[in-house]
């Protein structure tokens, strides 16, 4: 992330993200239909900053909005979910592999 230059916090999956232009994140998986290469808008955004300046929404800024570029659709690395009672002879294991977005951010405006 760059340290000088606009950047903006943006909600999406029930997480709030700060990005700047350039920035790659991972989110939250949003829809089957999108593939990659397909270009996403967030319209969540809750503050837009540069150098001087700083909008804040309340609770999101109208008209602002993220452009970014799906680069990547990937699944976590496995989390095993162990249920265990002693004395009882009783264990069950369970994996799990979290479905994500790899997005790339273009551009932020705020009007």
């Amino acid at each position: 992330m760059t340290k000088t230059g606009q950047f903006a916090v943006i909600e999406t999956g029930g997480k709030q993200y700060k990005v700047a232009v350039g920035d790659s994140i991972k989110i939250e998986k949003l829809n089957d239909e999108a593939k990659v290469g397909d270009s996403l808008a967030f319209d969540k955004v809750l503050l837009v900053a540069d150098e001087n300046t700083a909008k804040v929404g309340s609770p999101n800024l109208a008209g602002a909005s993220v452009k970014a570029t799906l680069t990547k659709i990937g699944r976590a690395a496995k989390i095993l979910v162990v249920k265990f009672k002693q004395k009882s002879r009783y264990m069950k294991r369970n994996g799990h592999r979290q479905p994500f977005f790899e997005v790339k951010i273009d551009s932020i405006s705020a009007k």
